[in-house]
């Protein structure tokens, strides 16, 4: 339980009302309770703010004259709600020291402060950072590095050579440094496998979703820079690079070798694949349910989805699609032609 006063030091908000007012949770403003804080990030929800329950709110000078009960002021309340809602985290923490089924090899080095849980293991060579946690059931790697603070969860799997910086989160089930998806034919039609040489290098402060597959590089490393977030269930594809601060949706798919600029967005569902390697620039958003199979190479919001319709209608639209070219072909032909019938006429003495 905190103080107002406590919780706008902690998000750095003015206080508008009883400073000393006790807040024990969080909730919305349309179901927040007596004794919880609720916040005001959108217009959408304001119609809820004059008959909200919540002992406070996070909201805008905007917003606050409008607002029946205690409020925190700020510029950003989505971004002050954030900051708060980590004070009353009820994740329960793995035990300090290492669990007593769990192996850790003669030659890995762990740091202080460390919170290793049952059946565990830690292999040759790895470094695991101070006050790390790695919850129960999770499988290090050999010669991997888990930065200072870094928090992985239940039944992960890192391969080896896996480095992943400071303040990260890898959530449960993620499995990171598999063998990328490398095949050559021979002569008879049979795959043969290209050893994937790599490894994977993750920097600071990354999110890492659940159930996130990171396929580690051929030859050079797959690299995720500081500040990634990826969503659960998304897939990085060998040699891939995703630049600073950007963010993938759940479900998003990168094929080998795509290169992802900073601050870019993928939606939920969006697939990244095509001839040779692709890159994505800096500051690109991608509409979810979008495929991707050429570069991208000016900032900008891209959308590529077939909107949903009535069965029926979709049917008809499809089969009109398939039609596209040769209508585009013959477009092309009448446009021609007309150019051709309006050029002027010669006469024989010119």
């Amino acid at each position: 339980m905190f103080s107002l006063a406590e919780i706008a030091a902690h998000i750095d908000a003015q206080v508008v009302g009883d400073g000393d007012l006790k807040i024990s949770g969080i909730g919305s403003l349309q179901h927040a309770s007596n004794g919880q804080l609720s916040h005001l990030s959108h217009s959408g929800y304001r119609q809820y703010l004059s008959e909200t329950n919540a002992s406070a709110v996070i909201l805008t000078t905007a917003d606050q004259a409008a607002c029946p009960v205690p409020a925190l002021v700020v510029a950003n309340p989505s971004l002050a709600y954030a900051k708060a809602s980590q004070l009353f985290s009820t994740r329960q923490r793995t035990e300090l020291g290492v669990h007593e089924s769990s192996v850790v090899h003669e030659t890995a080095t762990i740091g202080k402060g460390v919170r290793i849980g049952a059946l565990c293991t830690i292999g040759p060579g790895t470094h695991v950072g101070d006050r790390v946690e790695v919850s129960a059931g999770s499988h290090i790697g050999a010669n991997c590095v888990i930065g200072d603070d870094t928090l992985v969860l239940n039944n992960v799997v890192l391969y080896q050579d896996v480095r992943i910086g400071a303040r990260g989160v890898v959530h449960a089930n993620a499995v990171i440094g598999a063998d990328g998806f490398g095949f050559t034919p021979d002569e008879e039609g049979q795959f043969v496998m290209v050893a994937q040489l790599g490894g994977v290098s993750i920097g600071n402060d990354v999110v890492v979703g659940a159930s996130n597959t990171i396929d580690r590089g051929a030859l050079e490393d797959t690299v995720i820079e500081d500040g990634v977030k990826l969503d659960d269930q998304v897939h990085v594809g060998h040699n891939c690079h995703i630049g600073e601060h950007s963010l993938l949706c759940g479900c998003t798919g990168l094929a080998g070798s795509v290169t992802v600029g900073k601050h870019v967005i993928l939606g939920g569902g969006v697939g990244v694949a095509g001839s040779g390697p692709l890159e994505i620039v800096d500051g690109v958003q991608v509409g979810a349910m979008t495929f991707v199979s050429r570069s991208i190479t000016e900032p900008g919001i891209y959308s590529g989805n077939v909107l949903h319709n009535k069965n029926a209608a979709w049917r008809r639209n499809m089969i009109r699609l398939n039609e596209l070219d040769e209508l585009a072909k013959r477009l092309h032909r009448l446009e021609s032609k007309l150019a051709k019938d309006e050029q002027p006429a010669h006469r024989k003495d010119d």
